[in-house]
């Protein structure tokens, strides 16, 4: 064997352990919507949904803390549907790009597929998590995307555009996790049990993304790239237009919802203040993940990178 097939056959190796050890992974860290994260539980809205880091309520200083509980609580629930709604282009690309093993790396193929069935989970989950506040919040919540056609929109782009605003997913529901949900002591017990069982599978979906956007990467040429450096530019940009949307809901729930007065310009700010934080939970904890910015800054030119750079400074 020369040096450069023992390289080839190296990466090989090296690319087949990984998959390996995400199915291992896959395998241990299984679990059950009922048996596990549950368990007969209910919702308590006396506790908080997410933590002040990511819904940044503290930041909207009008607002009391009945206030800040029950908006932690309206993010929380969008948090869980925005989940629902990108796992279902995430799950129909991973679908895709398997086909690419069907009659090859067997280990490969197995990967995915648990990939797929994990995100199936997922969906299924967050419709769950979805009705049971629906069972203890007031009415009148509404999540303004629908799921189909936002899996529509973004599957017409390309596989490098799609797989790109995948592992940065991927990679902010790791951050917020570890970095926000876990650490925090006055959140709802039965949400930090979501998350955390989420944050276990989605912690190999991860590792499958890259490999899986390094692979694609390989195939394509410059031009192809550039092309989708452009439509994972648009893609945050309609990712922003589904959270300006959302947090005009959201905004509107509250007032409609939150016991007493809100003035026009208190609402005002009380939207900006949502706006602010999706931006951060859902575009900038990705965008600057430091892994993030090394597989990208890996296949794209400095130029491309600037693009990127502009773009999101254009989010204010």
């Amino acid at each position: 064997m020369n040096m450069m097939n023992k390289i080839v056959s190296d990466n090989k190796t090296d690319t087949t352990a990984r998959y390996e050890r995400c199915i291992e992974n896959s395998k241990r860290v299984n679990w059950d919507i009922e048996k596990d994260i549950i368990r007969g539980r209910t919702f308590d809205v006396s506790q908080k949904f997410l933590p002040d880091t990511l819904s940044q309520v503290e930041e909207m200083t009008s607002l009391t803390e009945d206030d800040k509980r029950f908006l932690s609580q309206i993010q929380g629930r969008t948090y869980a549907n925005i989940f629902g709604l990108v796992e279902r282009f995430i799950n129909t690309k991973i679908m895709e790009i398997g086909q690419d093993y069907t009659f090859g790396d067997q280990v490969a193929l197995e990967a995915l597929v648990r990939f797929s069935q994990e995100e199936l989970k997922h969906q299924e989950l967050f419709r769950k998590i979805d009705k049971m506040c629906g069972d203890v919040m007031p009415d009148g919540y509404e999540f303004a995307p629908q799921p189909n056609d936002v899996a529509h929109a973004v599957l017409s782009k390309s596989t490098w555009a799609v797989l790109a605003l995948t592992l940065d997913i991927e990679l902010f529901t790791q951050a917020h996790y570890r970095d926000s949900i876990d650490p925090t002591d006055n959140l709802s017990p039965l949400w930090k049990d979501v998350f955390l069982y989420h944050w276990k599978e989605e912690s190999q979906h991860a590792i499958i993304d890259e490999l899986e956007w390094v692979r694609h990467d390989e195939t394509i040429t410059a031009e192809e790239r550039d092309q989708g450096v452009t439509e994972f530019i648009e893609l945050v940009g309609a990712v922003d237009g589904i959270l300006q949307a959302q947090s005009q809901a959201d905004t509107n729930y509250f007032i409609t919802a939150c016991g007493r007065d809100v003035s026009v310009a208190e609402a005002i700010e009380i939207e900006k203040g949502i706006l602010g934080a999706y931006r951060y939970q859902y575009i900038f904890s990705g965008a600057s993940h430091p892994h993030f910015g090394k597989v990208l800054g890996s296949m794209i030119t400095p130029e491309q990178g600037e693009r990127i750079h502009a773009a999101l400074g254009s989010i204010k």
